[in-house]
């Protein structure tokens, strides 16, 4: 059975705002980037140093209270109330939005991050409706709809800033921090590279603006982030900026 990934979200309220971006240096220099997964069992890499999830399935109870999105709008796993975050593939997407339903209590199989709150789920169920969801591992190839290149946005995104305060950090698959929830509930996502290289202001509590490609679905609103900074007048670029003419090139001569 294939090991679930693991995603961790940032909560402000996102506000949106004139669009701006300045200069702003880090005094920190980034450390070397977290390491990658082990190929059997999930590793998860802070920052301050690294930590890994044990071999053994473990048993987590809580109740769900937001579902974590990719950039493109799947589902990619569920924050419990009590700030854990479970991770779930996301070509998962309609098994998990169709089984488990926001406010029900859930019960998790799976790895837990020894140092991190965070859990890589073989399965989830949620106990009011008794329908539980498995990862038996990828799709088959040529199931899944090709991904976007770079640079293109989800259909529907727009191009916006958003404001608010980090709720939590997020992170992914190899526990590579990718993003943060906001207080009022965006999912914001950042490359892992960018994301440690800007850790400081993933923090709880930190205030964060964040331009980039919002999508909003009905299992949440998210944002593909391109320049992040504590106001919207300091930002740094954390993705390749809009190209002129944006996704679509310069119209036709």
């Amino acid at each position: 059975m294939k090991t679930p990934s693991i995603k961790v979200l940032l909560a402000c309220g996102a506000t949106a705002v004139p669009f701006a971006i300045g200069s702003f240096a880090f005094a920190q220099a980034p450390a070397s980037p977290p390491a990658s997964a082990s190929p059997s069992v999930p590793n998860v890499v802070q920052p301050a140093g690294g930590t890994s999830y044990p071999n053994q399935l473990s048993e987590t109870r809580g109740v769900a209270q937001r579902f974590t999105l990719t950039p493109i709008g799947e589902i990619d796993g569920v924050i419990l109330a009590d700030g854990t975050e479970v991770h779930l593939p996301p070509h998962l997407t309609t098994q998990i939005a169709s089984a488990v339903k926001l406010g029900d209590n859930v019960v998790v199989q799976g790895f837990h991050s020894s140092s991190v709150p965070l859990v890589a789920a073989s399965s989830i169920t949620d106990v009011n409706t008794g329908q539980s969801v498995v990862d038996a591992g990828p799709p088959p190839p040529g199931s899944r709809p090709p991904p976007s290149p770079p640079g293109v946005p989800a259909p529907g995104a727009q191009q916006m800033i958003v404001q608010g305060k980090v709720q939590m950090p997020l992170y992914g698959p190899a526990g590579d921090i990718n993003g943060a929830l906001l207080d009022e509930g965006t999912i914001v996502r950042i490359g892992p590279r960018e994301a440690y290289q800007i850790a400081s202001l993933l923090n709880a509590g930190q205030p964060l603006a964040v331009q980039g490609w919002v999508l909003v679905t009905s299992y949440g609103k998210v944002v593909d982030a391109q320049a992040v900074g504590p106001t919207a007048g300091q930002m740094v670029q954390v993705a390749p900026p809009v190209p002129a003419f944006g996704p679509a090139g310069p119209p036709p001569r």
